[in-house]
C-alpha cells in the first residue's frame, strides 16, 4: 500500500507545477497589458487559454491519481 500512495501522491504532484505555470503566466499577462493597454483584450483571451490547459493537467494528474488508488489500493 505504500507504494500505491506514493506513486499517487507523485501524479498529484501536477498540480503544484500547474498552479506555478498559471502564477507566472499570470505575471506576464499583467506586465504585457501594463506595457500595452491597448492589447488588453487579446493578451486575456490568450491568458484564458493557457490557464486551462494548464489547469486541465493538473486534473488530468488527479485522475491518475485517483485511478491508482482505487485499481491498485485493492
Amino acid at each position: 500500500m505504500g507504494l500505491i500512495a506514493i506513486g499517487a501522491a507523485i501524479a498529484v504532484l501536477t498540480g503544484a507545477g500547474a498552479g506555478i505555470g498559471i502564477g507566472i503566466a499570470t505575471a506576464k499577462a499583467t506586465e504585457a497589458i501594463a506595457r500595452q493597454p491597448e492589447a488588453k483584450g487579446d493578451i486575456r483571451s490568450t491568458l484564458i487559454i493557457g490557464c486551462a490547459l494548464a489547469e486541465a493537467t493538473a486534473i488530468y494528474g488527479f485522475v491518475v491519481a485517483l485511478l491508482i488508488i482505487l485499481s491498485l489500493g485493492k
